[in-house]
């Protein structure tokens, strides 16, 4: 079969007629557009539907009571019900659950760490299916082909341990320039009904097809890969109710752009409130979710860990059976109807939230949150004034449409109706407009379907299938150190986080809206009402975008256990790991041993602040030099500075960046406390007793002793001695289950799992 390509496609346009060239083009936008892939084996990627509605049926024994679709899907997943859920008191937001996750998906930045941890675990392969996928080491610079050549050269090491480390334990390897891995989830992996665990934040993207799929760290997909129960405290459920309709310019990015606006976490001098999101699952439910496409919900799934949600979801619909279909998974689809016959795959009638928040979704209009916080809501057609009053220059530096936010065919579709409209009045765009597809499969098929010529015909530089500027890999050579505005389809727009500026402005938008105003150039532009000289000097409005809903690419391999895994032992870029040691007993007996406070963060302090991605990606294998970017963009809440910390010694002080004087404490084996790798989880009591501990202030704990001997009852007192003598007393609570205190006797949840096995637990 005649297979199409770029050059071939230039070749028809330089020797075929013009009659001949359309009829053979239309063939293959025809097969590949409308035409589903053919069926794939989806044996490895089928929901257990048997057995989660066994589990599901004794769940209903316990409870007795209706439930809704998010703790169906949590619940049919855990490892026995009966001890998990039976007993009086509240489950959702306090009960401890193990679970068995299906499947573990992992990014190249964060599948280092989560391999060398499972490397310690001594097993020949991984319990559940798991795939590693080569998205966040890509940078933009120049192109798609150039970009993805010098990356694959300066990421060589990582990659072949990645793919080493693949082979040797069967894991499935996506290579760099398949895509991002939340799209290729989504396209190959993700089912109605499945809980899946995924090493990046990002994860509850899969959401977009009916399931949970929970965003962890490298320690917790060790659990799943290793057949060990995973615990997650039950979360709460928050209903988001649509009624009406989207229409116009209105997308699935404006409604969770809407919802951040409405579900934050705001920001005090003290401490973060949490107004909605976190510790909660958020399920859709109502008309307006049988109104979306498959691929929007999923744009609405991703940015639900914007507001701290633990992920979200929503009942089975008509356009995740097309997706499912579309994309080779019809044995999928199939069993998913027979799951969703049996109530598997929507809420019980009667099933209550824990808050419900309603939402129109014909009164909503395109929206803009930023800069430097998501959930800074504004509509369009209040942002100019914004703009004016903030003092802003109104001037768009650069617009970025992509990520695995909106990089779905649909999304490129619709952006390139708008962008013929502009081609067709005779504009380009004024500012540097850069795509990224958000796979191989989207980017073959925009290109078959000239979407890629259209955009490229007004200006668009098309990226490699990777993450690129949304996580910092943007080589920007432009407004260096100044203040600009940059307008993107993303989903964090954090200080310095896409161009290592910290004075860039990072809009978040539609990629619509983010198209339209990069052929205005201001930020007051409204493409809904706003009018553009065309190249004929005659005023050119934009008609509101359309788009096609078009979708598409084997079972796990078998591990080959005598696979060398590919790690140099001069490399910086990849460090074996060590068990970490354990802590107890100690001088204190089997109490923390006395730790130094080193600083005291100020306000937020998200996964940015702990460990900035960007230029630091390249060392997430090797712990000892990623440690040195530990909370260097935090704010020492005693000295407001960013990256300060002091160490505090009789008779002298060194002030120094944050891993700087971590180092020094280290060097002279000062304890600190760091629940997975040996971190005890303790919540003030009284929030307002966290401004009572300062940097150099000894603390000392009451009662881990008891936690340790199996007493989770047991609340823990921290003895605070400042460094002139004076003792103060403050309660705390902690958060740890059973087997959580299990992990910190053993030195961290590896040593327990790797105890575990080897006794044949």
């Amino acid at each position: 079969m005649f297979k199409y390509s770029a050059s071939r496609s230039r070749c028809l346009k330089r020797q075929a007629s013009p009659a001949y060239r359309e009829r053979v083009l239309a063939l293959y936008r025809t097969l590949a557009t409308y035409a589903p892939l053919p069926e794939k084996d989806c044996t490895s990627i089928t929901p257990p539907y048997d057995t989660l509605l066994e589990t599901l049926g004794r769940v209903r024994k316990v409870l007795n009571r209706p439930l809704t679709l998010a703790e169906k899907i949590l619940y049919s997943h855990l490892c026995n019900p009966e001890e998990n859920l039976s007993g009086t008191g509240k489950i959702r937001g306090e009960r401890y659950l193990q679970l068995r996750p299906q499947r573990v998906a992992m990014q190249d930045a964060s599948a280092q760490m989560a391999l060398l941890q499972f490397m310690t675990c001594g097993l020949p392969s991984s319990t559940v299916p798991a795939s590693i996928h080569c998205d966040h080491l890509i940078q933009a610079v120049d192109g798609a082909d150039a970009d993805l050549k010098r990356s694959i050269i300066s990421n060589k090491e990582v990659f072949d341990f990645l793919e080493s480390a693949a082979k040797k334990y069967g894991i499935e390897f996506w290579k760099p320039g398949s895509g991002i891995i939340h799209q290729i989830v989504l396209e190959n992996y993700a089912a109605p009904g499945m809980l899946m665990l995924g090493t990046d934040s990002h994860t509850p993207n899969a959401g977009g097809l009916g399931m949970l799929a929970i965003g962890v760290g490298g320690a917790d997909a060790v659990d799943a890969m290793t057949g060990t129960p995973w615990e997650l405290k039950a979360p709460r459920v928050i209903g988001v109710h649509l009624k009406g309709k989207m229409s116009g310019w209105t997308t699935p990015k404006d409604l969770i752009l809407h919802i951040a606006g409405k579900l934050t976490v705001k920001e005090t001098s003290l401490d973060l409130i949490t107004q909605g999101g976190t510790g909660s699952i958020l399920e859709y439910f109502g008309p307006g979710v049988h109104t979306q496409s498959c691929t929007g919900l999923a744009t609405i799934a991703n940015m639900g860990a914007e507001l701290g949600a633990t992920t979200s979801t929503f009942p089975y619909t008509q356009s995740m059976r097309q997706y499912l279909n579309a994309t080779g998974r019809a044995p999928v689809a199939r069993a998913a109807d027979e799951a969703q016959k049996q109530g598997l795959l929507e809420r019980d009638e009667g099933a209550e939230w824990d808050d419900v928040v309603e939402i129109d979704l014909s009164t909503l209009e395109p929206t803009i949150n930023g800069p430097f916080t998501p959930d800074l809501a504004t509509p369009v057609s209040k942002f100019g004034s914004f703009i004016k009053e903030q003092g802003w220059k109104d001037e768009l530096s650069a617009g970025l449409i992509g990520s695995c936010t909106n990089s779905s065919y649909e999304d490129m579709s619709r952006v390139t109706s708008i962008a013929r409209q502009a081609k067709a009045a005779g504009l380009k765009a004024k500012v540097p407009f850069l795509c990224t597809p958000g796979s191989e499969q989207i980017r073959a098929t925009i290109e078959r379907d000239g979407l890629t010529e259209a955009l490229e015909d007004v200006g668009a530089v098309v990226l490699a299938n990777a993450c690129g500027p949304c996580i910092g890999q943007w080589k920007r050579e432009d407004f260096k150190g100044e203040e600009n505005a940059i307008l993107t389809s993303f989903n964090r727009n954090f200080k310095a986080r896409n161009d290592a500026n910290s004075k860039t402005m990072n809009f978040l938008s539609s990629p619509e809206i983010v198209t339209a105003m990069a052929f205005s150039g201001r930020l007051s532009f409204n493409p809904l009402t706003d009018s553009l000289q065309g190249a004929d000097g005659k005023p050119f409005k934009f008609s509101p975008p359309t788009g096609d809903i078009s979708y598409t690419p084997s079972p796990t391999p078998a591990p080959l256990p005598a696979t060398p895994v590919a790690i140099s032992p001069e490399s910086s870029r990849l460090e074996i790991l060590a068990p970490f040691p354990r802590e107890f007993p100690n001088a204190r007996g089997m109490e923390l041993p006395a730790l130094k406070c080193l600083m005291r963060v100020r306000g937020k302090c998200t996964t940015d602040h702990i460990s900035a991605a960007g230029p630091w990606l390249k060392f997430k294998g090797h712990l000892s030099n990623i440690s040195e970017n530990t909370l260097i963009t935090a704010t020492n809440d005693e000295s407001g500075k960013v990256n300060s910390a002091v160490d505090l010694l009789p008779g002298q002080s060194t002030e120094d960046t944050i891993p700087a004087i971590a180092k020094r404490f280290k060097a002279r084996e000062e304890p600190w406390a760091l629940v997975k790798q040996g971190i005890l989880p303790l919540w003030f009591a009284d929030k307002n007793d966290y401004q009572s501990i300062s940097a150099g202030d000894v603390l000392e704990t009451e009662g881990v002793t008891d936690i340790l001997e199996g007493n989770t009852d047991t609340q823990v007192h921290l003895i605070v001695t400042k460094p002139n003598g004076e003792k103060a007393t403050i309660q705390t609570r902690h958060t740890l289950s059973a087997d959580q205190a299990k992990w910190i006797k053993a030195g961290s949840a590896l040593n327990y799992i790797r105890e575990q096995k080897a006794a044949g637990k």
